[in-house]
């Protein structure tokens, strides 16, 4: 398993313009952007046509055409990765329902203690849409919610890549959960 301090050393030289530090990157990054994507997968609808290898793959691509990044650590890159993660799964959503004009929506799990439709699912072009709006209010809050549903981080790993202690995590988790409750609840009654 490599450790932090490799994954944030070759993270720094790709910053300093080391072209080939992100090709040594991936392999130590690999088998944990692939568990990402399989778990966020796992949470979508059955018949989903993206698989985790083509998610990472594709999420691969983007983050290597992240020139303007000024890599931190190992946190700060799964961190973005989620993000690429989210943008990717939302492309895809919309591209679905564009070819099923609305049939077929997609959905993502947001956690076992929120209570919402088509058990704990929210369709991801809804959740974006709230993402959105909470990223008005509270950046940092539609962050924690972005790596826990699209990252499928823990609330250990969301608070390391927030760079926050798994206290304030747990208890930012239940401020953001219950506004995202309300929301949601708002969105169906305008449905």
């Amino acid at each position: 398993m490599p450790s932090s301090r490799d994954i944030t050393a070759l993270l720094l030289d790709w910053t300093g313009g080391d072209r080939h530090a992100f090709d040594r990157l991936l392999p130590l990054v690999y088998d944990e952007l692939r568990r990402i994507a399989a778990r966020q997968l796992r949470r979508e609808r059955a018949d989903h046509t993206l698989q985790p290898t083509a998610l990472v793959h594709e999420a691969y691509l983007k983050l290597v055409d992240q020139r303007r990044v000024d890599w931190q650590n190992r946190a700060h890159f799964y961190g973005v990765a989620s993000q690429v993660m989210r943008r990717l799964l939302v492309d895809h959503a919309r591209r679905h329902n564009a070819e099923k004009r609305g049939h077929g929506v997609e959905w993502v799990a947001i956690d076992e203690g929120l209570n919402v439709p088509a058990p704990n699912q929210i369709p991801v072009l809804v959740l974006d849409d709230v993402i959105r709006r909470l990223e008005k209010l509270d950046p940092r809050l539609a962050h924690l919610v972005e790596v826990r549903a699209f990252g499928g981080c823990t609330l250990e790993e969301a608070a390391e890549v927030l760079q926050v202690s798994k206290s304030t995590a747990k208890r930012e988790w239940r401020t953001a959960k219950a506004w995202l409750m309300r929301e949601l609840q708002l969105e169906r009654a305008h449905d």
